[in-house]
């Protein structure tokens, strides 16, 4: 059984910094493309990064890069989140996925098999 588990996201204000985690178990996590995603409220899901197997490459939302920076460690099949000078428009639920296989680092949430449970992010203004 796959088990993808974000950490608690939080409350933070404008210009702070927040790190999210997620862990992946049930599937052997260094073969497959890792991705964050958000969703803010009344609005659909949108790609914020991802990263290939092995780390050495990420592809980022034009309204993150720069800001924000994922990373994953495969000893501990874990996938990073680093989220700084936060605005308030990065205000949403957060959510990792995997399942992407071919090595894509897809945008598209539907090519993504597993997913969390989200975690929410709220940035004050």
């Amino acid at each position: 059984q796959v088990r993808v588990v974000e950490s608690a996201g939080g409350l933070v204000q404008r210009g702070d910094s927040l790190r999210l985690s997620c862990v992946v178990s049930g599937l052997a996590f260094n073969f497959f493309t890792m991705g964050w995603f958000r969703q803010g409220s009344g609005k659909e899901r949108e790609f914020v990064g991802a990263i290939n197997r092995n780390g050495l490459t990420t592809h980022y939302s034009d309204s993150v890069a720069g800001r924000f920076t994922i990373s994953r460690d495969n000893t501990k099949n874990t996938l990073y989140l680093l989220m700084n000078s936060l605005k308030p428009e990065d205000t949403g639920a957060y959510y990792c996925a995997t399942g992407v296989s071919d090595g894509r680092l897809s945008a598209d949430p539907a090519t993504y098999e597993y997913w969390g449970q989200g975690t929410q992010v709220t940035v004050s203004s």
